[in-house]
């Protein structure tokens, strides 16, 4: 069908609701024909109507464009692209293939098959198409994003399938696994006392881009930057993933919850030289990937067969549109960046001292009141904790959890280390005018050991992922307490229950703003499973169950949370190190004898005083990871005042925690901590 259109305008990218119809527009250099295809439903075979570009007069510079009257939101919509296959020159376009547009607003997956994509021939039976989607549709009923500062911020890192995809979820089949069925669970975030969630990818991905018989769970495999990934919608309709995202974050907003994202800025599912054409490799290769001498290879520097050329001027300028789309027409409040490292690479890999894309970023205007934290690495060896650019970067913190872990399993060297991360890495970040609640604090992610799993097993077990148990780290500073995987001896579940609250307690005393993994507070296990991000199903997914079965510790990190985040002292920004209020520390260092810490080697043991003078918040720590109980010497107080048990991580729930008010005083001046516990005492 012939359909009369209009030349159009080079601007924006992507497609535009305007008056009477469309704006399509997309980059392509080296394109030589370009078509346009619409489909009236998502498993259509064939576009019910293409429109030809004319070069002279439907392209600007490398910019092609067209205006389509009729139409509006809702359309179905993808291209061919014809132009050079010349591998060797760093060309692979394949005008057989049907595209998604790289800055769709949302994708229906209609009969998408990756293998098709991947085959020589048409798959357009078998392609995902673009939507087209118009952001002023949309009603917010007065929401904005919360900008909440670090120093009070509970970040909890969550699945948005995985929380709520098992059938114990208590949600109806249409709901699980949904935006709409994690709205349903707002109420047990809000018990948490956590204020945001930082969900793993929800830019549209390949499930499919995963071993044989396994799908990609874990979201690291995106094809649309900018559309919210469609199966994560509890309806079909085209437009429903947009409208049913954008619930949920006023739904979480009204709860005084932020969002951040997890983005995916350094690779594509295009991955290396045999995988599948879908958008950017079909459109102009030469831009959108990093490629190695020869431009027959990519260069691979995620460990996922291509690197996103970030530092490209086209697209850095779509990273930007992209992070701004987010920000302003779905209203999330920040970002994760997956490996970030990478986009500090120039075009042929190597470092850059001023990367243009991770400056911009942080000076964008538009984002200014975001969260953007860094993951400061990247696969290839650049470790940048510590030395990410930037004076608005926050970071997570792996020497945080590294040391953290070592502490509490007992390793050697650890107290002068611990101590640094104990008061928000001033190591580290060593930045004068730097706020210590940059310092992402975790001991653990989707990324490697559940908590349980951290004290359950002393080696990875992947081998249901398919790689022969060769994927994920083989380095995870876990202790399984004497057996590997489930165990019916008391004795060794008590101890696992206790390392679980040493290592809670740690992370919610730590200066720095604290993230947890979902489910850590209810003991979730994989089994082993160090590397799961291709198991959709019961090794990933929260078990409600669990609730319930661990009410204790769940309760435990409820009431230790709700005390940190409502005191002066854990809110500071301003590092504890530093001077206080009439050169006052905020911190003392101590040991099993007051003034004596011992920072050598053969030392497993840490005490220490921290003290808030404007809220008059005074607490004494005991860290003991020696496998004998120790008695510490406590701090003598004024007159009227006495030390008063908090936590004791030994004790049996409830008496593992007590909260001001309820909590009894200590007699004497010496206080034993148990073999493998962190007691915290309050001056009352």
């Amino acid at each position: 069908m012939v359909l009369s259109t209009l030349p159009g305008q080079s601007f924006p990218l992507g497609a535009t609701v305007l008056p009477g119809g469309v704006n399509f527009c997309l980059f392509s250099r080296n394109c030589t024909s370009l078509e346009l295809l619409l489909f009236d439903a998502p498993d259509d075979g064939r576009p019910a109507r293409t429109i030809h570009f004319d070069p002279e007069l439907n392209r600007t510079f490398t910019y092609w464009h067209t205006f389509v009257p009729g139409i509006g939101a809702g359309q179905l919509y993808a291209y061919r692209a014809q132009g050079p296959y010349a591998p060797a020159e760093g060309h692979r376009f394949d005008g057989s293939k049907v595209l998604l547009d790289p800055y769709a607003r949302a994708v229906a997956m209609g009969n998408y098959d990756r293998e098709a994509a991947i085959q020589p021939g048409d798959n357009c039976p078998q392609a995902m198409k673009s939507v087209v989607v118009d952001p002023h549709a949309c009603d917010w009923e007065g929401d904005a994003p919360l900008r909440l500062p670090y120093s009070r911020t509970v970040i909890y890192e969550l699945h948005v399938a995985g929380f709520t995809r098992h059938p114990n979820s208590g949600l109806s089949p249409e709901l699980r696994g949904t935006y709409r069925g994690l709205v349903e669970k707002i109420p047990y975030l809000q018990s948490l006392g956590i204020t945001a969630v930082e969900l793993l990818p929800v830019q549209h991905f390949d499930p499919q881009d995963a071993p044989a018989g396994l799908a990609n769970y874990w979201g690291y495999s995106p094809v649309a930057f900018f559309a919210p990934h469609s199966g994560y919608c509890s309806r079909t309709a085209p437009l429903s993933p947009v409208d049913e995202f954008r619930d949920m974050v006023k739904a979480l907003h009204r709860a005084g919850i932020e969002v951040i994202l997890d983005v995916v800025f350094n690779h594509t599912a295009e991955r290396g030289a045999d995988g599948p054409t879908l958008s950017f490799r079909g459109l102009e290769n030469r831009a959108y990937y990093m490629l190695q001498a020869d431009r027959s290879r990519y260069a691979d520097y995620t460990g996922c067969g291509n690197t996103l050329n970030t530092n490209h001027s086209v697209v850095r300028r779509m990273v930007l549109d992209c992070l701004r789309h987010w920000v302003t027409e779905m209203h999330v409040d920040g970002f994760r960046f997956d490996l970030a490292s990478v986009m500090d690479r120039d075009e042929e890999g190597r470092p850059l001292k001023d990367p243009p894309i991770l400056w911009e970023i942080e000076s964008d205007p538009v984002l200014a009141g975001t969260k953007i934290i860094a993951e400061a690495w990247d696969a290839a060896g650049l470790y940048q904790v510590g030395s990410f650019i930037g004076h608005r970067w926050a970071e997570w913190n792996g020497r945080f959890r590294d040391d953290v872990r070592r502490f509490v399993k007992g390793d050697a060297g650890m107290i002068p280390r611990l101590a640094a991360r104990l008061t928000g890495s001033p190591d580290l970040y060593r930045q004068p005018d730097r706020e210590p609640n940059r310092s992402i604090n975790f001991v653990t992610c989707h990324d490697g050991f559940t908590l349980n799993d951290l004290v359950s097993y002393n080696e990875k077990h992947n081998q249901a992922n398919g790689e022969d148990n060769h994927d994920g780290s083989d380095l995870n500073w876990s202790w399984n307490c004497g057996v590997e995987g489930p165990s019916d001896d008391p004795a060794v579940e008590a101890l696992r229950q206790q390392q679980i609250k040493n290592l809670f307690t740690i992370l919610f005393l730590s200066q720095g703003t604290p993230m947890l993994l979902m489910g850590d507070e209810v003991r979730r296990t994989q089994g082993g499973n160090s590397n799961a991000y291709c198991q959709d199903n019961e090794v990933s997914w929260f078990d409600w169950t669990a609730v319930e079965r661990e009410a204790g510790l769940r309760r435990f990190v409820q009431e230790l949370l709700h005390f940190t985040q409502s005191r002066a002292l854990f809110r500071q920004e301003r590092f504890w190190t530093d001077l206080g209020p009439e050169g006052i520390p905020c911190v003392y260092w101590h040991g099993v004898r007051l003034g004596e810490p011992d920072w050598g080697d053969d030392s497993r043991s840490l005490a220490f005083v921290l003290c808030c003078r404007v809220s008059d918040d005074h607490l004494h720590v005991l860290l003991n990871a020696y496998w004998e109980a120790l008695d510490f010497q406590l701090p003598p107080l004024p007159d009227g005042q006495r030390w008063h048990r908090l936590v004791d991580t030994a004790q049996p729930a409830p008496g593992d925690f007590a909260a001001p008010g309820q909590s009894p005083p200590v007699e004497g001046c010496v206080y034993r901590a148990e073999a493998r516990s962190v007691v915290v005492l309050l001056a009352l």
